[in-house]
C-alpha cells in the first residue's frame, strides 16, 4: 500500500463556486487533481483527504462531489474542513459515502500497514490573528479531541506508524510549540498532515521535523495540485 494525501480540494457542491481569488492556478483545479491521483493511486493504495473538500452547505448537494471521488481509484478517509458545510452528523455523512470511502471525526481507523486518526482542529493562540472567547473554547475542545482520537490510535497501532490528520495547522513557523503539538507529542506519532493555508497563507506553514515529528502541509495548491505521498518507515514506496 502506498498513502498519499491532498487537502483543500473545494469542489464545487453543485453551485459556481471559483477559487480565482487565490489566483490563476486555481483554475480547472479539480481536473488537475483527478489527473495525478488517476495517474499515480492504484486499488490498493489510500489517500487521505484532511478537509474543505464540498462548498455544498446541505449533505444532498454534496453527493455528486463524493460520487466522483468514490469513483477515483484507492480507499479514501476524509476529515471535516472548516468549509464543510454539508458535513452534518457522523451518521448521515457516513451513510453518504461510498464503498472504500472512510470518515474521520475525532477517532482513528486502522488502515493496516499504519494508523490514521484525527481532528478538525481550529485558530492556535499565538498565531499572529486575534481569538474571542468563542474561539478559545473551540480550540480548547478540539486539543481534547485530538486526544481522544490519539488514544484510541496509540491502543490500536502495536508499534505501526500513526498518522495523525488535522485541517487546520497544528503549529506555524513562528510558533512551533502549541496545545495541539505538545498533545501529539506525548503519542509515538510518525507524521502529521494539515491543510486550510491557502496563497500568501502558505507562506506561514511549517514543514519539516519538530521534536521527532514530520509535520505536512497538504492544502492542494501548496503542491501544485498534486498528491503527496507520506512514504511510510519500513516500506517501500
Amino acid at each position: 500500500m502506498s498513502l498519499y494525501v491532498i487537502a483543500d480540494l473545494h469542489m464545487p457542491g453543485g453551485a459556481d463556486k471559483s477559487m480565482d481569488i487565490f489566483g490563476a492556478n486555481w483554475e480547472g483545479h479539480v481536473e488537475k487533481i483527478f489527473e495525478d491521483w488517476r495517474e499515480r493511486v492504484s486499488a490498493e493504495d489510500t489517500v487521505l483527504i484532511p478537509g474543505d473538500i464540498s462548498w455544498a452547505m446541505y449533505i444532498q448537494d454534496a453527493m455528486e462531489d463524493l460520487r466522483r471521488i468514490g469513483e477515483l481509484p484507492g480507499r479514501k478517509v476524509l476529515l471535516k474542513g472548516n468549509h464543510d458545510y454539508w458535513w452534518s452528523s457522523l451518521t448521515k455523512v457516513r451513510e453518504a459515502m461510498a464503498p472504500g470511502m472512510h470518515v474521520i471525526q475525532h477517532s482513528a481507523l486502522d488502515l493496516g500497514d499504519c494508523v490514521v486518526c484525527g481532528t478538525r482542529g481550529w485558530i492556535c493562540p499565538g498565531c499572529g490573528e486575534s481569538l474571542t472567547a468563542e474561539d478559545e473554547k473551540i480550540y480548547h475542545r478540539e486539543c481534547l479531541r485530538l486526544e481522544l482520537a490519539l488514544q484510541e490510535a496509540a491502543a490500536a497501532a502495536n508499534g505501526r506508524p500513526i498518522i495523525v490528520m488535522m485541517h487546520y495547522p497544528p503549529l506555524y513557523q513562528q510558533n512551533l510549540d502549541t496545545g495541539f503539538t505538545e498533545i501529539i507529542e506525548k503519542y509515538p506519532v510518525y507524521c502529521c498532515v494539515y491543510g486550510h493555508l491557502h496563497g500568501k497563507g502558505i507562506a506561514v506553514r511549517f514543514e519539516g521535523e519538530h521534536h521527532g515529528i514530520q509535520y505536512m502541509l497538504t492544502s492542494c495548491d501548496a503542491s501544485d495540485f498534486r498528491l503527496r505521498e507520506i512514504p511510510l518507515p519500513g516500506m517501500e514506496t
